[in-house]
């Protein structure tokens, strides 16, 4: 019932933001680019511009018995260098014109347009900034016809932000995570990330699908409020029904409402917050492994690998990592438990792993 009353509420505030054009979604959608100076653009424009002028300056070279001064001379290297100056700047002081139809055909299909694009290189800074618009919504075509099991991240907060750095930490591409978010200022510090980001509520499913969500291999709600947290998951899950869902929560009365909207793992953000701060009054060194195991790139981290052949029929305790636990069909089991003492084909280890030496 309570899930009937959300869907509908869903439903009425879905702005079907997916059903505008790519021109329209710049603003709420943005691909991160490469960084390139000042110095290196006007470099390059430059190059751009003598490439233009150069080309003419060889095509009307080769042509030259098509042209003419003022006088009827023909053309040496400098008058067809000069001719090219003046006629790519549109300058056209009309001491040396091409009189045959062969070279003023060529005038009109080649140095013409040589004369549009040298132009477009010298105003570069005006013709970028119109052309912005229309580059980015072709990116973004082609980023959402590509998309697929990248790992969709809702809030970038502290917990997003932690989130995406353990990814990281773990070899996750930056590339293949997408960030949703209504804080402009979080998805600024998202996009210096080189992260993908989507500017809107994540509890649109118009928004959701715009980030991908439902081609996601897995997705993260770390949402500032529980009722938001509640509303997102259970968006994420129709959209996407295969993708694995971890979602946070404060407070653990919240936790029943998060698994009812289909949330695979979760997390009580305050009360593990609560158990750190009274078992550091006590033994800070459990802590502080604590803080070590949750960090993947130094010192210990936990992990998880598939068993191999080798390890089929053997007991967990007697291998060489130090196991914590098996994951069989999906559900993780103690390691001390007695259905896993025998490790079968398909069975996931739980481990923990020396970030140090693998590097």
């Amino acid at each position: 019932m309570v899930k009937g009353r959300l869907r509908r509420r869903l439903a009425a505030i879905d702005s079907n933001v997916t059903s505008r054009p790519d021109a329209a979604l710049v603003d709420v959608l943005r691909i991160p680019e490469p960084f390139i100076s000042p110095g290196q653009r006007i470099f390059r424009r430059v190059i751009y511009a003598l490439l233009a002028l150069f080309a003419a300056v060889f095509i009307v070279y080769f042509d030259r018995d098509g042209y003419k001064d003022a006088q009827g001379n023909g053309l040496s290297f400098l008058d067809c260098l000069y001719y090219a100056t003046v006629s790519l700047s549109t300058t056209g002081y009309g001491d040396i014109t091409p009189f045959t139809p062969g070279a003023r055909l060529v005038n009109v299909l080649v140095i013409t347009p040589l004369r549009v694009a040298f132009l477009i290189v010298l105003i570069g800074t005006t013709v970028e900034t119109l052309t912005t618009q229309s580059r980015q919504a072709l990116k973004i075509q082609r980023w959402r016809n590509k998309v697929r099991n990248h790992t969709v991240v809702v809030g970038y907060g502290t917990k997003g932000r932690t989130a995406v750095a353990a990814m990281v930490g773990d070899e996750v591409s930056p590339a293949d995570i997408v960030v949703v978010d209504e804080n402009a200022a979080a998805l600024e510090r998202a996009k210096g990330a080189g992260l993908v980001t989507v500017h809107g509520d994540a509890t649109n499913s118009g928004v959701l699908r715009l980030a991908g969500a439902q081609h996601a291999k897995s997705i993260i709600v770390a949402a500032d409020d529980d009722a938001s947290a509640v509303l997102v998951t259970l968006t994420a899950r129709e959209l996407a029904p295969k993708a694995k869902i971890i979602a946070a929560v404060r407070e653990s009365d919240n936790l029943h409402l998060l698994k009812q909207s289909g949330a695979d793992s979760t997390v009580v953000s305050s009360e593990t917050a609560g158990r750190l701060l009274g078992i550091a009054t006590q033994t800070p060194s459990v802590v502080e492994m604590m803080e070590d195991l949750l960090t993947p790139d130094a010192g210990f981290a936990i992990a998880e690998r598939e068993v191999t052949p080798k390890e089929e029929g053997g007991s967990p305790r007697h291998l060489h990592d130090i196991v914590l636990g098996v994951v069989r069909a999906g559900r993780l089991v103690r390691v001390d438990a007695p259905e896993v003492d025998a490790l079968e084909f398909g069975d996931r280890l739980l481990y923990i792993r020396s970030a140090d030496a693998e590097r």
